[in-house]
């Protein structure tokens, strides 16, 4: 994979659990503003935004079964992979939301978190 892939959960998903409701991402949201602050840099990654409800097919796809946790950046080869990424096998990602916003600063050019 040549270019990175944020996996974000979809902005108004619903829950079973609490029906008619519907909610945000806590740690989406933040990597959703900076997104909107800058629309025209989004076509430097893939971002997918998934489902609420488990199998998340996309995030079994891009990692595995055991890492469905959302947000996640899946790090491609188009920039030096940062030391403290998680590998799963030949795959490198990060989960830490307040590291996704540097490293989309760092990597694709986003505006930096002050």
């Amino acid at each position: 994979m040549s270019r990175d892939l944020l996996l974000l959960l979809e902005p108004g998903f619903t829950d079973s659990a609490h029906p008619g409701e519907r909610f945000v991402c806590p740690h989406s949201v933040a990597i959703e503003g900076l997104l909107a602050s800058d629309p025209v840099r989004i076509a430097r990654l893939d971002v997918k935004h998934i489902p609420f409800l488990r199998p998340r097919r996309d995030v079994i796809a891009a990692l595995d079964d055991e890492h469905q946790g959302l947000p996640v950046l899946v790090l491609g080869s188009e920039h030096p992979v940062p030391e403290d990424a998680q590998t799963l096998g030949d795959k490198r990602f990060v989960t830490d939301t307040k590291r996704i916003l540097a490293l989309l600063a760092e990597r694709h050019g986003f505006p930096k978190i002050h």
